[in-house]
This record gives C-alpha cells, structure tokens and sequence, in this order.
C-alpha cells in the first residue's frame, strides 16, 4: 500500500463531502445521496484494486501456483 493510495481515498472523500454538502444546502438530498453513493463506489473500486495487487505480490513472492 501506497502513500498515493491514501491520499486518493482522502481527496475522493473530501470532495464527495462538499458536493454532497452543497447539494443539500440547495434542497437537492436525492442528488447528494446519488453523488455519496457514487463517491463509495468509486474508492471501493480503487481499494479491490490494490488488495488484487497486494494478493498477486504475495502469491509471487511464494511461488504459489
């Protein structure tokens, strides 16, 4: 795992919170939740990646399969 890796998951974060923050400020709650929804996806996708990674460097390192 990567300092990148954090600091990606922290930004997406971020700017999901004001998006989500604005869009409810001006009475769009379906809109937020959508942009909310999309934002968990988007770092649950970034993350399945890297334990992918991380899972093909240990079956490497010991020579499994």
């Amino acid at each position: 795992m990567s300092f990148n890796l954090i600091i990606t998951v922290a930004g997406i974060g971020i700017l999901v919170g004001i998006l989500a923050t604005v869009l409810n400020q001006s009475g769009r709650s379906e809109m937020a939740q959508g942009v909310t929804i999309m934002g968990v996806i988007v770092v649950l996708y970034i993350v399945v990646q890297s334990i992918a990674e991380l899972f093909t460097l240990v079956k490497s390192v010991f020579n499994l399969y």
